[in-house]
């Protein structure tokens, strides 16, 4: 079921997934202020900015509890968020050195879901990712423990980025533990944007191998949105970690043929559906009802590119 209007802080809506998440949420009747060190592109809507460098608890606080827009100074009082949805980071790897890349985003996190709770906001919601199974930023050529990826796969990355995100998901259950509250950690796949259908899919399937990295999986940014609606909208769960992707696994073959080809010896500990991602959304459809809109294959089909499907 989607959320009733709420009032949502977004740290980091003017990053790649925020750009469209936004949009969605604000079409589903939600009010958002943008917290982020970035102006939200015009050109993909309407949200007011204010500048918060979330490393700083104090800016995250007063964030936090700011008002949405100057032209609310005419309510006749402050209204308080009801949700926050962070997903400030340093996006990966070799941005910025390893240990900054690593403080950075732990002590946003800390800070943000800190914050969140002291001020008697009961529903949070972060960005994981889907780099803590292990391989995305793996040196060389590493296999997954099994498949499919699940929220219970015991997670063992070797890069900063991955074990920032872990540490962030500790952070998030130890604040839903102390206060009660709902905060829902979302383990996101690659964001794929709309443009990047036709110009980066016909290389996936034609070269399989490179996404190996990223499970064959992926998520919609539009569909991301949804999702974020999904978790506003359902409560009282307390901690939770949720796969964020799309249905299907982006490889002509099915998703068997694809694992026993490509990632041979790694085990299957369940059965899985013909054309199921690796990394399975299976518990996001099941606890909060997620329905795919945007999947690749239709879309590829519908832009002419069909014949990439099938074998050469």
């Amino acid at each position: 079921m989607a959320a009733a209007a709420k009032r949502i802080v977004f740290t980091g809506g003017s990053g790649k997934a925020g750009q469209h998440v936004i949009p969605y949420l604000q079409s589903q009747g939600h009010t958002v202020l943008n917290l982020d060190i970035q102006d939200f592109p015009s050109s993909h809507g309407n949200v007011y900015t204010l500048k918060t460098d979330l490393t700083q608890s104090g800016q995250v606080f007063n964030g936090l509890s700011s008002l949405f827009h100057p032209d609310e100074y005419f309510l006749p009082s402050r209204p308080k968020p009801d949700a926050v949805i962070h997903f400030a980071a340093y996006a990966r790897n070799m941005l910025v050195p390893d240990n900054e890349c690593f403080t950075a985003n732990v002590a946003q996190t800390y800070n943000v879901v800190e914050a969140a709770c002291k001020l008697g906001i009961k529903k949070v919601i972060i960005a994981s990712s889907e780099t803590t199974y292990g391989v995305c930023f793996a040196q060389g050529d590493a296999d997954y423990h099994s498949f499919p990826l699940e929220e219970d796969y015991d997670c063992d990355p070797e890069d900063s980025y991955a074990c920032s995100k872990l540490c962030g998901e500790r952070v998030a259950r130890t604040f839903a533990r102390r206060y009660g509250v709902d905060v829902y950690a979302l383990r996101i796949g690659n964001v794929i944007e709309p443009h990047e259908y036709v110009r980066d899919f016909p290389g996936f399937v034609k070269n399989p191998e490179v996404r190996k990295r990223n499970a064959w999986s992926y998520i919609d940014a539009r569909d991301l949105g949804q999702i974020c609606d999904l978790a506003v909208g359902k409560s009282g769960l307390g901690f939770q970690v949720f796969n964020a992707t799309n249905d299907g696994i982006t490889t002509r073959e099915t998703t068997k043929e694809a694992l026993e080809k490509y990632s041979p010896g790694v085990k299957l500990w369940r059965e899985m559906g013909e054309k199921e991602a690796p990394l399975s959304n299976r518990k996001i459809k099941e606890v909060l009802g997620f329905k795919e809109k945007w999947n690749w294959e239709d879309i590829l089909k519908k832009e002419g590119q069909g014949a990439v499907l099938k074998d050469s």
